[in-house]
């Protein structure tokens, strides 16, 4: 595939390659449709999807809520076109402040849809697996990630073959739409991202994020 990369073929796009995040974005529509990942909110803040699941292992929370394997559960994948793009030089106090208010609407939204689902009662569970470039990086985020209630529960460390090979799969994909997006945002250890695993109860997200929540609790300057 060509890679645009001239002033003239990137004009209007907010895209540094807009071809190749047309056919990235194209894939991501296929993988959604097979994996059954839905957009619940039209909010144009919106950073995340949502697929509902089972859960692959038990587990307990901090506050009591408990998982069983096979439990269906609400796992958070990212909207990659409405993530607030990372500056040429790196992330900001800004962009930081932008993805801390993006994430509370998100979760606000997801507290909405969900309760206004009744076929969705038994989902006690929100998770999603946040991938960190290093390892390093993985503290920063499960600090960040507490702000907004949810907990790290991180499993076994040793993957199964075909487990890698779909890691690996997931990080070139990754780092193909970080370059197709904002090619200067692309580090050579993207292809070498670890997972972080977190964990919110559905009674925390309502009462953090939920209709009845104080509205300082949801909104984020």
């Amino acid at each position: 595939m060509t890679l645009w990369d001239s002033a003239t073929q990137n004009a209007g796009s907010p895209y540094s390659h807009p071809r190749l995040a047309e056919a990235i974005f194209a894939l991501d529509a296929l993988l959604r449709r097979h994996y059954a990942i839905i957009e619940y909110s039209v909010h144009p803040f919106c950073i995340f999807r949502l697929q509902i699941g089972r859960s692959p292992r038990g587990l307990m929370l901090a506050d009591g809520t408990g998982v069983e394997p096979g439990q269906r559960i609400a796992r958070l994948h990212f909207w990659n076109e409405h993530i607030p793009p990372v500056p040429r030089n790196g992330t900001t106090i800004c962009w930081a402040r932008q993805m801390r208010k993006s994430i509370s609407i998100s979760l606000r939204e997801l507290a909405r849809y969900l309760s206004s689902r009744p076929d969705l009662n038994d989902v006690g569970l929100v998770c999603g697996d946040v991938p960190s470039a290093t390892r390093s990086q993985r503290q920063q985020i499960e600090y960040i990630m507490a702000h907004f209630g949810f907990e790290t529960v991180m499993g076994s460390e040793r993957l199964l073959l075909h487990e890698r090979i779909h890691r690996l799969g997931e990080n070139i994909l990754i780092s193909l739409t970080v370059f197709a997006q904002n090619a200067g945002a692309l580090r050579l250890d993207t292809l070498s991202r670890v997972r972080v695993p977190i964990y919110l109860s559905r009674r925390a997200l309502e009462c953090r994020f939920g209709d009845a929540a104080a509205p300082e609790a949801v909104e984020v300057s």
